[in-house]
């Protein structure tokens, strides 16, 4: 296969799309299975305020770690053997740290999880690339979904699966589910020895045979990761403190918590929509706008009007999440070729989560300094008009290959859309 049009009958690429579906489905267990169980793991292992916003704060700082480290990764050993190896981190991290009693082991084995989580956060988007150049769209939603789908199932059925056994099965089954992962992918790569797949785009006459892409020197790159900085942020806010400011607005903790599931579910019909229509808009900051008009909605209404319409605000900020659906869809759509994607992937997402660990942090530290929500919320204003301004460097319709020297040419004949 070339890195054209994909030729290739839908039949042998159904192992890669099992295996990008289920990896998606499972991306986010590790992070969402634990919180709701944190009080009875607190009776095994002495968690502090301190190693409790320690475990806050690993997802995005070992998805940022991660997310830089993986495209030489994929440069090295390939898109598939780095999905195996992070994987296998995954499920290791998961069987062995619901069995240890020290909270640092925990926190470490929890980082094992993680990293394997974030390296497969960066290989999808150019899995998706490589195998179905000619379904970029209609992939990306299934995907992006299935991601929304796992962010609300993991802790939906934490607490039923602990009360069935105990919370080390229960966060430890999740294992399972990443373990599957790997049998389509083994159906794959039996397919694939019959059908020549480049990891590298194909060199076009004229134009030097390897080019390296250097991530910090493109605007392409840095505008996708300030993008997701801004929007991570946001959406990292509303996990970590919209029940505990709901609750403190006078709301108890059973509707608190019903309205973090609604705020989650409500990414599922954004990530079906927007993998499907933004790559028909010439200017994609059309979607990102309205979005974001949805999230500023949401922020003001919430802090405006915590006890009445509460859901209504929530739902609100919940579909502005669509806004994550777009950083996903811009990481193929701002690239030409598999490598491409993967350096776009890997630095957007490990920039643009470090900048998003950040800011949870500061949410509390505002507020507890100030002793005002207000002053806390007015960070979610500087989200937005930081997400914005990646928004306006991601609107043209300029890949990265461009911002490489000798790369305006590479992988022309791919598409875009």
């Amino acid at each position: 296969m070339g890195q054209g049009r994909n030729k290739t009958p839908l039949r042998g690429r159904i192992g890669a799309l099992l295996g990008i579906l289920l990896m998606a489905l499972s991306l986010r267990a590790a992070v969402v299975s634990v919180p709701p169980l944190l009080q009875r793991i607190q009776e095994n292992i002495a968690f502090t305020e301190f190693t409790t916003g320690l475990l806050a704060m690993l997802a995005p700082i070992a998805f940022a770690v991660f997310g830089l480290l993986t495209p030489r990764m994929i440069r090295a050993w390939g898109l598939e053997r780095t999905l195996v190896l992070a994987v296998l981190l995954a499920v290791a991290g998961q069987l062995a740290r619901p069995w240890v009693s020290d909270v640092y082991l925990f926190l470490g084995l929890s980082i094992v999880t993680l990293a394997g989580y974030g390296m497969g956060n960066v290989v999808l988007p150019p899995l998706v690339k490589k195998y179905f150049p000619d379904h970029i769209g209609l992939v990306t939603s299934g995907y992006v979904t299935l991601l929304a789908v796992g962010t609300w199932i993991a802790p939906q059925f934490s607490v039923p699966l602990a009360d069935l056994s105990s919370w080390q099965l229960s966060i430890g089954s999740w294992a399972v589910l990443s373990g599957i992962v790997l049998l389509p992918w083994l159906v794959q790569l039996i397919s694939d020895r019959r059908i020549q797949r480049p990891e590298q785009p194909v060199p076009v006459p004229g134009a030097a045979p390897t080019v390296r892409i250097n991530p910090w020197r493109s605007k392409v790159a840095w505008g996708l990761a300030i993008y997701l900085a801004g929007n991570s942020a946001q959406t990292y806010v509303y996990f970590t403190w919209l029940p505990p400011y709901l609750v403190a607005q006078g709301l108890d903790e059973g509707t608190a918590g019903t309205m973090l599931a609604l705020f989650a579910i409500l990414g599922l019909p954004v990530s079906l929509l927007v993998p499907l229509w933004v790559p028909r808009l010439k200017h994609p900051i059309v979607a990102v706008g309205l979005f974001t008009l949805c999230w500023i909605a949401g922020h003001l209404g919430i802090y405006l009007s915590p006890t009445g319409n509460i859901a209504l605000w929530v739902a609100l900020a919940g579909l502005g999440q669509g806004t994550f659906a777009i950083a996903l869809l811009m990481m193929n759509l701002r690239s030409r070729t598999t490598y491409g994607s993967g350096v776009l992937s890997g630095f957007a997402q490990g920039l643009g989560y470090a900048g998003a660990a950040i800011v949870p942090m500061l949410f509390g530290v505002v507020q507890k300094a100030t002793d005002s929500w207000g002053a806390a919320f007015s960070m979610l204003g500087l989200c937005i008009v930081v997400m914005l301004a990646g928004a306006i460097m991601i609107n043209p319709p300029r890949a990265i290959e461009d911002d490489a020297p000798g790369g305006e040419n590479l992988g022309k004949r791919e598409r875009i859309d």
